[in-house]
């Protein structure tokens, strides 16, 4: 064993590593991210895929938006009593679950018209005032509705808050467990700081109301629902819960032949004393009359999703409204009030589908909490999971040290089999959860530091050039480099590149307005922000700093065929990162940034250049010059990026705006110009009608018909009133009526200076 010792020590803190993040010391994002990977696989790979219906979802959906139906959400509360009362006296639901807020007063019906007009103009005219208290009662919808919920099995929908500034709307029920019920416990209770509830009057005849906030995981899927949610100390339940809670009331009260239905009482389900340490919170499942609903850390239940969208019969409210709907679907069942319509945005993404209807999640939590079909990830499986890992990887971390490879693979192997085995039983018989990534991360980590023991140093020619590129070339190329380093080299050569040059306008006035410690700050955000865009987005390789100026290249010392599409979509990136720059920088008190952005291809000479004192690799040639002086043009167009032909000539799926023919110093030739709008799938039709009257525009201009532009030009102006280049065109305009070119003008703008 001696001779394998650093081995199994290297191993022991490859287990440490995973120990410390499965007993939450740490948390490694990715194994929780491959945990909840796993987890959605079981899910779909054990879920019965029927359909339940004992539950059946009401569907607010675009066939109800239709004004030839009930319209526009949100609906007068004179419909949803219509509806409500054909639920129940025509149809015959047992209970009405909402997964809705009424959170406004419904103004639909005139009354608050007529009443300021009681008030005012009108409050001496005697029949009108004896017409409006005959009518009043009739007008009050939300006297109505509320005079409606009183003792009908309606449970209502709400939502918490965890905003800062968030605001307490409307009226929560009372909670089902009071501040000091788990007093001394470190139970992680989500909690929330606002809420946006029902209206008072609502609340007060409702039956029962629940929140209908899910539990979104780190990477935006919701697999779990708070049971009981914290605020102001006290704890409130799901709508799920509360749904299941009155149903369990009614079956009661039938059973007893009572006109009074009581709601059984949430009991918290603590594990015995002499279970629980210190820091163990104790609290594994809740009891709800005959049920035990089984909880996590965070006092939330696994939504035991059934299968796709439609899991559970849907109605369209629609069909309820002109008494379409098939009665024999909807008799005797508990009925979920919610939307799958996109416009009514209460889509979620689930472990199932990534667009999910939230209202369906709440029907999979009811049918498993009726069904006991919860799975369980009570706390103490954190401890289960400790324990799997120090074994198994004390186990395997003396064994594979010791075995030849062959064997060793197979110790892996099976090791890992056997792993999954124990998990897969822990959830088929035992309904319970067991994370599972880390212990097969562990196992393959053992493993491959066993197998890669002795070859800590690359071979040196491939070490060598990693050294000599890593000098110039951003880390992420030279990796990609590094794989095949005969094809690379750091000798100057011709080759096709797109050169991209920007600079920060107006950087004197910045450099006075702010202290040194400021404007290093300020500059450093700044480059650090280009350059990420630049080299990490973008895999471009950046050239240098000037001051402010970055200058960067694409198609080397890497081959990239897309050079000129990514030089342009850098450019695009850059102006969007300098807006959210500027939000930060006015925060606080910061000047504004403003940049020009130059991008230009064609032939250049790239390589290891410069002097005896200081060599860099970097590329020269007039396409460079080029994109230097498309930089400086930029700030007498009024536009943030300007491009060369022959790259706009490479990029198929970009706009460009065509603005201006030009001839710069030291250039004989003009070239024509351009500024990229942004990606064709992008452009809407309103700014393909700007571009398709702009390139009219510059056809008149260069044939010098002057009236033609100036009309033009003030319908651009119109459509897009910020656009510097409009105002320089119509200056132009001006002065050539004045001065107007020869005949045999082409359009061509000369420019003086570099």
């Amino acid at each position: 064993m001696k001779q394998h010792i650093v081995r199994i020590a290297l191993g022991l803190l490859v287990v440490l590593v995973f120990v410390g993040h499965a007993a939450k010391f740490y948390q490694v994002g990715f194994i929780t991210q491959l945990d909840n990977i796993i987890y959605d696989y079981r899910l779909q790979l054990t879920m019965p895929a029927t359909v339940d219906d004992r539950i059946v979802i009401l569907d607010v959906d675009e066939r109800s938006l239709d004004p030839r139906a009930l319209g526009r959400w949100p609906w007068g509360r004179d419909k949803i009593v219509a509806l409500m009362q054909k639920l129940f006296d025509k149809y015959g639901v047992v209970l009405i679950g909402l997964d809705v807020v009424f959170a406004e007063p419904d103004e639909s019906s005139g009354l608050p018209v007529l009443e300021k007009l009681a008030k005012s103009r009108l409050k001496d005219v005697g029949p009108f005032q004896s017409a409006l208290k005959e009518l009043r009662p009739e007008l009050d919808y939300d006297a109505i509705f509320a005079r409606f919920l009183r003792g009908r099995p309606v449970v209502l929908g709400y939502y918490f808050s965890s905003e800062e500034n968030a605001v307490k709307s409307g009226a929560i029920p009372e909670p089902v467990l009071p501040a000091g019920t788990f007093a001394g416990r470190p139970i992680a209770f989500t909690t929330w700081k606002g809420y946006g509830s029902n209206l008072p009057e609502f609340q007060a005849n409702a039956a029962n109301a629940g929140h209908f906030n899910p539990l979104v995981d780190p990477d935006g899927v919701s697999r779990r629902v708070p049971m009981l949610a914290e605020f102001n100390g006290n704890y409130y339940e799901a709508l799920s819960l509360a749904v299941v809670r009155l149903y369990l009331g009614m079956e009661g009260a039938a059973r007893t032949r009572s006109n009074t239905v009581t709601l059984p009482k949430v009991i918290p389900g603590i594990a015995p004393e002499r279970f629980i340490t210190k820091g163990y919170p104790g609290l594994e499942w809740l009891e709800v009359g005959p049920l035990r609903i089984p909880v996590d850390e965070n006092v939330s239940a696994l939504v035991p999703y059934r299968g796709p969208k439609g899991s559970f019969p849907y109605i369209s409210l629609a069909d309820v409204w002109f008494d379409k709907a098939p009665a024999e679907k909807l008799k005797g069942r508990i009925v979920l009030v919610g939307t799958s319509a996109p416009s009514l945005v209460d889509l979620r993404s689930t472990p199932v589908a990534e667009v999910y209807p939230g209202v369906e999640v709440h029907a999979n939590v009811i049918a498993g909490m009726l069904d006991g079909k919860l799975k369980q990830k009570p706390p103490y499986m954190l401890g289960a999971e400790v324990i799997l890992l120090v074994i198994g990887g004390v186990v395997l971390s003396l064994l594979i040290p010791m075995l030849a490879p062959l064997w060793a693979t197979a110790a892996a192997v099976v090791g890992t089999a056997l792993i999954t085995l124990i998990n897969l039983g822990v959830w088929s018989y035992a309904g319970s959860v067991l994370p599972l990534a880390a212990s097969i991360l562990m196992t393959a980590t053992l493993y491959t530091v066993n197998m890669a023991y002795g070859y800590f140093v690359e071979a040196r020619s491939k070490r060598q050039f990693t050294e000599l590129f890593g000098q110039y070339v951003p880390p992420e190329l030279v990796d990609r480099m590094a794989e095949d380093p005969e094809k690379y080299t750091m000798e100057p050569h011709n080759a096709e590149l797109t050169i991209l040059f920007s600079d920060v306008r107006g950087f004197t006035g910045i450099s006075e307005a702010l202290s040194p410690e400021h404007l290093r700050e300020y500059i450093n955000e700044y480059l650090t922000g280009m350059s990420t865009i630049i080299r990490s987005k973008y895999k471009g390789t950046l050239d240098k700093y000037i001051g402010d100026a970055i200058m960067a290249f694409w198609g080397a010392p890497v081959d990239d065929p897309d050079h000129a599409r990514n030089g342009v979509l850098a450019a695009l990136e850059m102006q969007r990162e300098c807006m959210a720059m500027n939000q930060r920088f006015a925060n606080r008190g910061w000047p504004q940034l403003k940049i020009g952005v130059g991008v230009n291809s064609g032939g250049v000479r790239v390589g290891d250049m410069g002097s005896q004192v200081r060599r860099a690799y970097t590329v020269m040639g007039d396409p460079v010059n080029v994109a230097s002086r498309l930089e400086a043009r930029t700030k007498h167009y009024g536009v943030g990026i300007l491009v060369g032909e022959a790259t706009k000539a490479a990029v198929r799926d970009v706009v460009f705006r065509e603005v201006d023919r030009i001839k710069v110093k030291g250039k004989d030739d003009a070239v024509t110009v351009y500024e990229p709008v942004g990606l064709e799938v992008e452009i809407d039709r309103k700014t393909r009608d700007e571009l398709k009257l702009w390139n009219q525009t510059l056809k008149s201009y260069r044939a010098q018909h002057w009236d033609d532009v100036e009309v033009n030009l003030l319908n651009l102006q119109r459509m897009n009133s910020g656009c510097s280049l409009y105002e320089l065109y119509a200056r132009e305009v001006t002065t050539k009526r004045r001065n107007p070119p020869p005949a045999d003008w082409n359009g061509v703008t000369v420019f003086d200076e570099k």
